[in-house]
Formats: structure tokens, C-alpha cells, sequence
């Protein structure tokens, strides 16, 4: 795609990831990786006494999973050199995702910013919990595009 295709694109949805699961053991490995061991990430019977139903993945775990899930449906660009993730301007938790919930992105491109030699994208992503109506997060996520 080119850059101008791209600009054009502002306000649309870029695509919908496929469901996935976030299983336990997934949520213990992120509990190890992280230092984070709270109790409603790895210990079910004290994450019901609290209130979740079970335990829940961390946000950052979550909040992590943007971009694989958006590499199948990012736009290639022309001339880019490479891609670099530059951060968030905002991220909210919305509700917590739960031991074996499935969960999706969906993406809209938000905004293009063109620099010297470079592309600012900035995407809305929200990560839907499957049977539920209110998501698990919503993030503002900038990428920086090298381009020629």
C-alpha cells in the first residue's frame, strides 16, 4: 500500500483478529516473566473469594497481545524499512479477561503522521471478550514506519 492509500484509510477498520484464548498457563508464565504473582492471576480459589469468578489475566498481559494480533492485518507499506512500536497515548482496562476467555482486537487506523523520513500511525484497538458487551481494553497504539 502506499503512504497516500494509507492516509486514506484515517477513520476505517483495518481488521478483526482471530479469537484466542488466554489460558491459565499462559497467565502463570506472564505471572513468572513479570514478577506480578497477585493472587487473582494464580490462585483460583482466592481469586472467587474476591469476587472474579476465577482468576484473571494481567492488563499487561493483555495489553501485550496487540501486536501479534494486528501483524495479520497491518497494512504493508511501501518503502518501509521497518516498523517500531512507540507506545500509547492512552489505554484504558475496561474489564478483566478471565482464565480461558477467548478474546480478539479489533483495530481503526485513527491517524497518519507524516515526519522526516518517517510514519506516526496511531491505531484504536480495542480487545473484545468473547459473550460479553463491554471490552477488555481500549488503547490509543503508535507505530513508528521507517520509510525511504
Amino acid at each position: 500500500m502506499t503512504k497516500e492509500q494509507l492516509f486514506a484509510l484515517v477513520g476505517q477498520e483495518l481488521g478483526i483478529s482471530e479469537w484466542f484464548v488466554i489460558d491459565q498457563k499462559r497467565i502463570d508464565n506472564f505471572a513468572d516473566v513479570t514478577e506480578d504473582r497477585q493472587f487473582i492471576h494464580v490462585d483460583p480459589e482466592r481469586a472467587v473469594a474476591a469476587g472474579f469468578g476465577g482468576t484473571i489475566a494481567h492488563g499487561m498481559l493483555t495489553l501485550s497481545l496487540i501486536v501479534g494480533f494486528c501483524q495479520d492485518f497491518a497494512p504493508a507499506l511501501e518503502g518501509s524499512k521497518m516498523v517500531i512500536n512507540y507506545g500509547f497515548d492512552k489505554v484504558r482496562f475496561a474489564a478483566p479477561v478471565k482464565a480461558n476467555d477467548r478474546i480478539r482486537a479489533v483495530a481503526k487506523l485513527a491517524d497518519v503522521r507524516e515526519r522526516a523520513g518517517q510514519l506516526l500511525v496511531k491505531a484504536k484497538v480495542t480487545i473484545e471478550i468473547e459473550g460479553e458487551t463491554k471490552p477488555a481494553l481500549v488503547a490509543e497504539w503508535l507505530t513508528l514506519h521507517m520509510v525511504a
